[in-house]
């Protein structure tokens, strides 16, 4: 796959940094949201994978997050994040008229993502989630009852059992590795509550992949947005990895997880 380009958006917030991996003659367009305190530049694996399969990736740095602008890590309101990434969208659909949109989102970003899907579903053509934060995530209410938020970052342990990725998160930095921060808790719980009053999102296909060892963001808190999103008569595909940990893409498990992808998408694709 060809390197990573670079666009700058105009985003809600401030200039908005977007990775874009192109591909030569792609069959559909995959957009990327990330998660909590990292960057898009974390998913080049992720976007290899896609590249082969036939997508041109993009995928921006949130508000507040990696090259892009805004205090770091401060979210004060996930709509304005869903705004840019429909702006990344609009980025997309004019390089490319016509290829079928696939939006994949992971833990925050799949709270983004979910959010994305209720506003601007009619444009997308599948849902990939990957641990995300929808439904019941205690993290936000326990630390905002507290009256100093604990400086105790992200563990990077958590992530994944292959420890390259844990050292390589550590050492990376455009990742942040300081506390969570009170407006960003905040909008976290607003939003959690405003997805689970948004409604499902209809017939469209949706990928839920999730690790049963994910401390971060329980699965059984997580199962319970999910099939609120999906509702009764929804198309769910669900993949649950016995030992996986937070970040599937990145775990010992990566090729079982990429291929569940991709046959995923090649099922939705050929529709």
């Amino acid at each position: 796959m060809a390197d990573a380009r670079s666009h700058v958006l105009a985003g809600t917030r401030g200039a908005l940094h977007v990775h874009a991996w192109p591909h030569p003659r792609p069959r559909y367009a995959a957009l990327l949201a990330h998660g909590y305190g990292e960057h898009a530049g974390r998913y080049a694996g992720v976007a290899g994978v896609l590249g082969a399969h036939g997508a041109v990736v993009y995928a921006p740095d949130h508000a507040g997050h990696g090259r892009s602008a805004g205090e770091r890590v401060v979210i004060e309101d996930f709509e304005d994040v869903v705004s840019d990434l429909h702006a990344v969208a609009g980025l997309v659909r004019a390089a490319h008229p016509g290829l079928p949109l696939v939006l994949v989102g992971h833990s925050m970003g799949g709270l983004v993502a979910a959010r994305y899907a209720q506003r601007h579903g009619d444009g997308l053509t599948a849902l990939v989630l990957s641990g995300p934060v929808v439904g019941a995530w205690e993290l936000p209410g326990r630390l905002l009852a507290l009256d100093e938020i604990p400086d105790t970052p992200v563990s990077p342990a958590a992530l994944s059992r292959d420890p390259a990725v844990g050292a390589a998160y550590a050492a990376d930095p455009l990742v942040w590795h300081g506390p969570m921060k009170r407006p960003t808790l905040q909008a976290f719980a607003r939003t959690l509550a405003t997805v689970a009053a948004g409604g499902d999102v209809g017939a469209l296909p949706v990928l839920w992949l999730h690790g049963a060892d994910d401390r971060l963001v329980p699965l059984a808190g997580s199962r319970v947005g999910v099939e609120r999103l999906t509702g009764t008569g929804g198309d769910l595909t669900e993949r649950v990895y016995p030992g996986a940990r937070h970040e599937v893409f990145e775990e010992t498990t990566r090729a079982e997880v990429f291929a569940d992808l991709t046959g995923f998408l090649d099922r939705v694709l050929a529709r």
